[in-house]
């Protein structure tokens, strides 16, 4: 029986008051933020550190809980996946990026400006609700 796969990804802040968007090979060409699977055993903080760290090799600080989101058979993911999305804000210190083979290209942007890239539908959710917090 398959079964709902627990992810997660967050919206990273670097020193410049940027915010990190990257390209990966799974969304079809649209732009989104680092994350992936959680293992077993594995706190949801725990995994968006360790995926951070693996996709583009950032170190993260001020780890907060943003949202959860389901995506459901999304024909913006590059095959049928039920996820259940765990969105997270982080800041860095750093903005060298060394990015894995998933990540096919990535931008250092002001949180404004971010909507302007062909972002997919989950993460124009968690910028909507960066910008809504940062106007509060």
């Amino acid at each position: 029986m398959n079964r709902p796969l627990v992810c997660v990804g967050a919206l990273v802040w670097g020193p410049e008051n940027r915010v990190l968007l990257v390209r990966t090979t799974k969304w079809r060409g649209l732009w989104g933020v680092p994350g992936g699977k959680v293992e077993w055993g594995e706190t949801l903080e725990a995994a968006v550190r360790r995926e951070l760290a693996e996709e583009v090799g950032l170190h993260l600080k001020n780890v907060r809980y943003a949202q959860t989101q389901e995506a459901v058979l999304s024909e913006e993911f590059h095959k049928p996946a039920h996820m259940l999305l765990v969105d997270f804000f982080a800041a860095t210190d750093d903005t060298a990026i060394t990015p894995n083979e998933e990540i096919a290209e990535w931008a250092w942007v002001p949180l404004a400006q971010a909507p302007s890239y062909p972002l997919n539908t989950v993460t124009r959710t968690l910028v909507a609700l960066a910008a809504q917090a940062a106007r509060a």
